[in-house]
This record gives C-alpha cells, structure tokens and sequence, in this order.
C-alpha cells in the first residue's frame, strides 16, 4: 500500500498509531515556540492549523500557493496542508535572486504567498515587492519585517480547517522548481499520477536494505524548497522509522548538534552540504555518523574523497553509500551504491563516482543518442541521455513549448551527455550546456578533488577558443604551485588555475555551482561549447 492523499498523509499515519518521533535541528518557522520535537498526531495537528491558515487567507481549491521562506522542512508541511484543502503548492526557494523570483511569482499567478520578513526585506532592498505581485502574502516570523501588504501569522492561527479535499490524479498536485544553474529556474508541474502515485509511490513501496525498519533513524538535511523534500517526508514517514532527525541548513554547528543528539542510521543530505560536514566525519567512536549504514546523495555528483571520508566514519562493518541521479522532472533514474572496497579499489582508476549505475528496474528506460541527428549511438559513445518513464511530470508552467522540445512523445530529453557501457551502466560526462570536447569536466575534476587534499571542490569551466579554466575552491589553505603541477601533470591542457573560496562561488538553493554565472564574473564570457538547448 501507498499513500493515496498527501494533504491527509499525517492523519492517517496517527490514526495507524505510527509512532516516529521528530527532532529537529531548530523550531520550525511555522512554529516558532513548538521547539523542536514532535511526534505524528502533533505533525498532523501542525498540518491542519496550517490549512486553517490558508484557507482563512482566502485560498480556494485549484488555486496555486506560493511558498517561499527561509530554508527548513516547514515548506513540505505547509506543501501538505495546501494539498489539504485542494490547493497546489508551489515551493520556491528564498535563495533565488530577487529578479527570478519575481518572475517566477508572475509565471504562477499565485493566490497567495507564504514567506518571511527576512525574504520580503532582502527583495525590498533589491527594489522587488513581493506582497504586490500575488492578491495575499502570509508573513511569518517578525512582523515588523514584513512591511505592508503582508499579513502576519498571528493574525490566523487558530482559524478552522476546511474538510480535506483531494485532487483528481490527472490534475496538478504540486509544483516545484529546477535547480537555476543556467538562469531562471523552470516551473516543473507535477499530477497526482506523476508525484503521489509513480514518484512517492516507488519509494513507499518496500525495498531491501533502503527501507529504513521500525529501528531506523533516519535523517535529512536538504534545500526543502525543491520537490525531494515532500517526497521524502512522505515516503520516510510512511514506513514508520523509530525516529527522524532534520536538519535545517548545512551549518556543521547547528547540525552537529542535532546529530549526536539523535545519530541517524540512514541519512540524506545535498553533495555540497557533506563537503562542509567533513570535518565532523572524524573517525572516532563518536563521531556523528558512527550509526550510518545507508548514505544517501541526490542533486550533483559526489566525489570520491568525501565519500570515502563519510563511509570511514560509520562503525558500521558494511555502510553503504546510494548515489541516485534524476531531474526534478522525473524523480530517480538510476542509482549506484559504493562501499570501502570499492572506492579502495578504484582510487587509480577513474571515473569513480560519475558511474551512475543502472537505470531503475521495470520503470526506467535509457537510451545514448547522437545530439545532432538523434540516432542511437554504439555502446561506449558519448551522447545525449534520453529517457523513458512514467514519473515525467505533465509540464512547465508558462514554458510549455520548453518542455514539448524535450519530449517527443515517448522519449524525454535530459539534457545530460554520458555513456552507456556494454554492461548498460551509464557514465555521466557533463551537461550538455557545460561540455568541453574530449573530455569529461566531471571526471577531471573528480581526479583534481583526490590529488588536492586542499581543496573542497575543483571546477572546470570551458570556453570555445581557449583551454578550460580549473577553478579550485578552498578555504584557508590553497595549493602551491608544485602540488598543482603535479596533480594536473598527466591531465589535458588547462588554463592555470584560479582560487576562490565556498563563499565567492555562486550557488542554487541546493548547492549545486552556477556554472553560467560563475564563468561570466571570472571569464568576462558566457560562451560554451554547449548549446544549452535542453537546460
């Protein structure tokens, strides 16, 4: 059995007598005096105040609620309780920049905003009025950051809820947005069918080993803004954990904190946020992970050095770490596991980590074709990465003829280049839109992160007309010029390279590097070698 309604997810849990217990890294921001522990009738509770909310805002069924706060897992509840009442939640993330979240709030033609003081003030200072561009803006947090136009959270609590309502499966259920790394993010749109039924529905469904039991705690620490987070919320839920632990950003103080308090056994965080959590993944007896036996990584390539460094820190025997790669259009597509012995073995071979595995059994077709003509190419050619599955999401908002060039009625466009292998896994090269001809930018810089211990991240850009740029992000401690030479000595020729800290790199809510953006501030340029067809 699957969940068939997610605006009544938590109430049918409670009424099941589920008995995971929440700890949460901060007070939710929907709740800020609830402190931070919960169990499932007070999450469902959570949910129904939070639809009494929306609704005596003025929001209907069918009309879209914009949510777009600071980053904690309160978007998935507020996303559950919209779908409560038959409204479709649009999750957007505050990290976005004030230009694209205007023009994403145009694009939705919300009937109402949920969001902070703190993001109405940083777009104000932008010269961007949130509250003018949607009819009803619900402010949490500080009233006196909202500003006018907003209505403030105190203003609604202890409104009635609306008796559930759910939505047909061919309609919208909610929407969620594209990572951004090439520009305004698109607006992906996601049915019943497509989200609750195919993408929540395949990891609600037991799986050996991936299925956290009745001891398991599990944990998150994720852009909540993005679709995962109520996938996650609720596939996790539905399998009844002991207890889940959730973080609310990747700062390593307030997470450590949150971590050795309740050590998950099965945890999930964004690539970007594991580099920062390196130094807690100290091997000794009680390090935060010592109780892992399941990693798990979604959004961008990991690359091996932290890996090995988070599976070295479980005391399990045999932790295993589950790279998954998909598209917020798709869900999962395909997923590799690696352990200790593996990556032992392969640290003078590479790719590591860009071997994406096998695509999802029974659900998920893969094909390589030519990105000219659209032929299939031999195993072991590079290409464009199609795929076949019923998790595609129905469209973009405002962008549909986008999405019409990325499907051609069977077969959807990932944009992705990679290579099938004869035993039909698929190694991912690059994006498309970030190629450079005769090489993989992923593998180079998954051999630079296992040379430079210094580095917390290596990044290729390429140019049309000259060698591609290594960039090489540190902090506090930079190569020397010998250790660079040689690290790239047996690597193609590269322009030197350039040293940034995490902070000068501009991000996605995910953490995910903005290529596009970084190669304009460093390169003067916004030139590719990709045609950034299918971002």
């Amino acid at each position: 059995m699957i969940p068939r309604d997610l605006g009544t997810l938590f109430d049918v849990l409670a009424d099941q007598g589920s008995r995971t217990s929440v700890t949460l890294s901060r007070p939710l921001d929907i709740a800020p005096d609830g402190g931070v522990r919960y169990d499932v009738p007070g999450l469902a509770a959570l949910v129904i105040g939070a639809a009494g909310w929306l609704h005596a805002l003025g929001v209907r069924p069918g009309e879209r609620v914009a949510i777009m706060k600071d980053n904690h897992w309160d978007y998935a509840l507020l996303a559950i309780a919209a779908a409560r009442i038959g409204a479709v939640p649009a999750l957007l993330s505050a990290q976005l920049e004030p230009d694209a979240q205007q023009t994403l709030l145009k694009r939705l033609d919300a009937a109402a905003l949920v969001t902070d003081g703190t993001t109405l003030a940083r777009a104000r200072d932008a010269r961007t009025e949130l509250t003018g561009l949607v009819p009803r803006t619900l402010a949490l947090g500080e009233a006196a950051l909202a500003g006018p136009g907003a209505v403030p959270l105190s203003d609604l609590a202890g409104q009635p809820a609306p008796a559930s309502r759910r939505r047909p499966p061919d309609e919208p259920l909610a929407i969620m947005h594209t990572s951004g790394t090439t520009g305004v993010p698109k607006l992906v749109v996601h049915s019943g069918a497509s989200y609750l039924q195919a993408i929540i529905g395949f990891e609600a469904r037991p799986t050996p080993w991936l299925t956290p039991g009745a001891g398991d705690t599990v944990g998150i620490a994720s852009s909540y803004a993005h679709g995962r987070s109520v996938a996650w919320t609720a596939a996790q839920f539905w399998h009844r954990p002991r207890h889940a632990v959730i973080v609310a950003g990747p700062d390593p103080v307030l997470a450590e904190a949150a971590l050795r308090a309740c050590p998950p056994t099965i945890l999930e965080a964004l690539p970007a946020t594991y580099v920062r959590w390196q130094p807690m993944a100290a091997p000794e007896p009680g390090n935060p992970f010592r109780r892992v036996r399941l990693y798990v990584s979604t959004f961008d390539a990991m690359h091996p050095p932290a890996v090995r460094t988070f599976l070295n820190a479980s005391r399990r025997r045999h932790p295993v770490w589950m790279q998954g790669w998909g598209q917020s259009e798709t869900g999962p597509l395909t997923f590799r596991f690696l352990t200790r012995r593996a990556l032992a073995r392969s640290r003078e071979r590479h790719p590591t980590t860009r071997d994406l595995g096998r695509a999802v059994p029974v659900h998920i077709r893969l094909k390589v074709v030519d990105p000219q003509t659209f032929r299939p190419v031999p195993r072991g050619a590079p290409g464009l990465v199609l795929t076949r599955t019923g998790t595609l999401c129905p469209g973009y908002l405002g962008e549909q003829e986008r999405w019409a060039d990325k499907y051609d009625g069977r077969w959807w466009n990932t944009g992705d280049i990679g290579i099938r292998t004869r035993g039909g896994r698929l190694l991912f090269l690059d994006r498309e839109v970030d190629l450079v001809p005769g090489m993989s930018c992923v593998e180079i810089e998954d051999i630079l992160d296992e040379r430079l211990p210094e580095a917390l991240e290596c990044i290729i850009l390429g140019v049309p007309g000259q060698p591609p740029v290594p960039v090489v992000v540190a902090d506090g401690r930079w190569p020397d010029a010998r250790a660079w030479q040689a690290a790239a000595a047996d690597l193609p020729e590269m322009a030197p390279p350039r040293f940034l800290s995490w902070d000068e790199v501009p991000r996605t809510g995910t953490g995910k590097v903005r290529r596009h953006e970084l190669r304009a501030r460093l390169l003067a340029t916004e030139r590719t070698h990709g045609t950034g067809r299918w971002t």
